[in-house]
């Protein structure tokens, strides 16, 4: 048989697309923390003040606010736990001997996050404690357009590390501190989002924070924000030469962030500080553990980092903030305000993808900030997507396909028979098999299969006006959609629902090709429920290439040409209802060599094997 030469073709178009924002009629809240907390490094225990400015710019007059207060999630009993232990396919790194690490914790081990006391513009406030979820009970409504006060004392224990925070954790990282502090919930058109966490997603209101965390003097601190008092710490933060004195067992470390609706930090007494200066983009610094098996890897990240950055920069938008910081802690990787905690005793090549990956998050999660328990794969597959571009660039993979990985998951997703529609809120799933496929791997199709369909400079112009549109806002998956179609002028009302609201697939074969006197009828046959529009490649037997396209009737417009070197024929539209399609080729049965489905295979179609017909010799 002779080997068909398949075709891929993928093109970045670096226009800068400048556009109008949302429309009038969006709004959102607006929150600012004032926090100082005290951390006894000793005994993993620490006390903070809070004080939250909130502002209502929503249309609802409130009467109740929540809060998140994730560290109670670390407890046996805790619906965290619960549902680890009953989930058919448990995280495991949350496991030890086939059982829950959380329902082994000790006294002394576990986490909590407790609100002492809280009042609202000085008067006294109801609140009642409800695993992780804060209810409070206002003293007066927040009339809209109002802003009110809220002063809280809180204290915490921090857990040994299990999922992404914690004490202590594999690497021996002593404090990785994310979701730490009482966080307000998102209140937005949809009303709250008081999500309990069972380890899953998040969602948070965009605002000012100004945090001073007050700790044994030993300890390095890294993450979120700029620090307002680096002469005072040193630490690598202060300037080149400058003498730094302290005094006492304790340093206060004085972050502000604006405009982020998380802060993480991470603290470590051996931690290496290093700075990294992009000559066109933010201040880089990295914080890891001083291992001398390790430390090469670090110090050949750092230039990796600056080409991600420029990477995203040029692809999706310019990164808003003026420092970006990856801090060895966590149980992996995870996405933060100005920050990442990655785990760091990898190869090189991984310690790259997880930053490649957790820095990608920076646009999607911590700029464009959907509501990840609601619609996680506009997130996790989004960043999927992109940073599977930007490996397949800065480590030189050469890959004809990039998202070829995502493809096969989506795939064995399929088989499986365990599928749910990716409108499945993040905590429902049945498995986490089937929750890490849809939100990574088909959230990452819905972009590159996107490209199919409008074209791969129509997509890059979609991602970066998509961003430009939406920055500091908390877009819906019909805003994406809606940016699609205002830069290709289709109608793609189809592909957003098919794909994402249910779990139709996509199947198309060649159902016969036969003579037609000295022509060719090629017969297609839609499979699948999800409707797609066709590439199709020919090839004689002289080895010459041709391709032809049958656009969706339903899109109402045509892509261009993806193959500019082959000749093209665009056919009829193909109503959706249609089980079948035909057309001519205008050559005889016996010069026909192969006729193939889709050449660039971002088409994620489930049958393959239908796709292709070939002839043998």
């Amino acid at each position: 048989m002779k080997r068909l030469q398949f075709l891929f073709f993928f093109a970045f178009f670096g226009a800068t697309i400048f556009l109008s924002a949302q429309t009038s009629g969006y709004w959102q809240q607006h929150v600012d923390y004032t926090m100082d907390v005290q951390m006894d490094v000793e005994s993993y225990q620490y006390t903070g003040t809070q004080k939250l400015v909130y502002t209502n710019n929503s249309p609802d007059e409130l009467h109740r606010v929540f809060y998140h207060l994730y560290f109670n999630a670390f407890q046996p009993g805790s619906e965290m736990d619960i549902r680890l232990q009953n989930i058919k396919d448990p995280d495991k790194r949350m496991m030890e001997n086939g059982k829950s690490r959380i329902a082994s914790l000790t006294e002394d081990e576990i986490g909590y996050l407790h609100v002492k006391s809280l009042t609202q513009d000085g008067q006294p406030v109801s609140f009642t404690e409800e695993g992780t979820i804060l209810v409070v009970d206002l003293a007066q409504p927040i009339p809209s357009g109002g802003k009110t006060t809220l002063d809280m004392t809180f204290e915490g224990q921090v857990p040994v590390q299990i999922r992404r925070s914690g004490r202590n954790n594999k690497e021996g990282v002593a404090l990785s501190m994310s979701q730490w502090y009482p966080k307000l919930s998102e209140y937005d058109f949809e009303g709250w989002h008081p999500n309990p966490y069972i380890a899953r997603e998040f969602h948070g209101v965009w605002g000012d924070f100004d945090v001073k965390i007050t700790l044994d003097k030993d300890y390095t601190v890294g993450g979120t924000g700029y620090l307002q008092n680096p002469q005072e710490i040193g630490h690598g933060y202060e300037a080149p030469g400058t003498k730094v004195k302290t005094k006492g067992k304790t340093l206060t470390w004085h972050f502000k962030a604006p405009n982020v609706h998380d802060f993480m930090w991470a603290a470590d007494p051996e931690y290496i500080h290093d700075i990294y200066e992009m000559e066109d983009g933010p201040t880089l610094h990295f914080f890891y553990k001083d291992n001398p098996e390790f430390n090469e890897n670090w110090k050949k990240l750092q230039p990796k980092t600056a080409e991600a950055m420029t990477f995203f920069s040029n692809n999706i938008g310019k990164y808003p903030y003026k420092q970006y910081s990856v801090v060895q802690g966590g149980d992996g990787g995870m996405e933060y305000a100005m920050s990442t905690l990655i785990t760091g005793q990898r190869k090189f090549g991984s310690l790259v993808g997880v930053m490649v990956h957790e820095m990608a998050h920076s646009w999607f999660q911590h700029v464009l900030a959907t509501n990840e328990s609601k619609h996680e794969w506009m997130d996790e597959g989004f960043t999927s997507f992109i940073s599977s571009l930007c490996m397949n660039q800065i480590m030189e993979q050469n890959k004809q396909n990039p998202f070829e990985g995502s493809y096969r998951g989506y795939y064995a997703l399929v088989n499986s028979g365990l599928e749910m529609p990716q409108t499945t809120h993040a905590d429902r799933y049945t498995t986490n098999f089937a929750y890490s496929i849809s939100a990574y791997s088909k959230g990452s199709i819905f972009l590159s299969q996107l490209g199919y369909v409008i074209g791969q400079d129509k997509l890059m112009e979609t991602i970066k006006k998509y961003f430009d549109d939406f920055k500091f806002k908390h877009p819906v998956p019909n805003d994406i959609k809606r940016t699609a179609e205002k830069v290709s002028g289709m109608e793609l009302d189809w592909y957003l629902t098919d794909w994402t609201q249910t779990t139709n697939t996509i199947d198309y074969g060649i159902k016969s090709v036969e003579a037609d006197g000295d022509k060719t009828k090629v017969t297609m046959e839609r499979i699948g429920e999800m409707p797609m529009p066709l590439d199709i490649l020919v090839v004689d037997k002289n080895g010459n290439q041709e391709t032809y396209y049958v656009p969706l009737r339903m899109m109402y417009g045509e892509k261009d040409n993806p193959y500019p070197n082959l000749k093209r024929t665009v056919l009829e539209d193909w109503p959706w209802a249609y089980p079948t399609y035909e057309f001519t080729l205008d050559m005889p049965l016996e010069n026909v060599q192969a006729i193939m489905i889709d050449p660039s295979q971002l088409m994620a179609d489930v049958d393959g094997e239908n796709n292709v017909y070939q002839v043998e010799e």
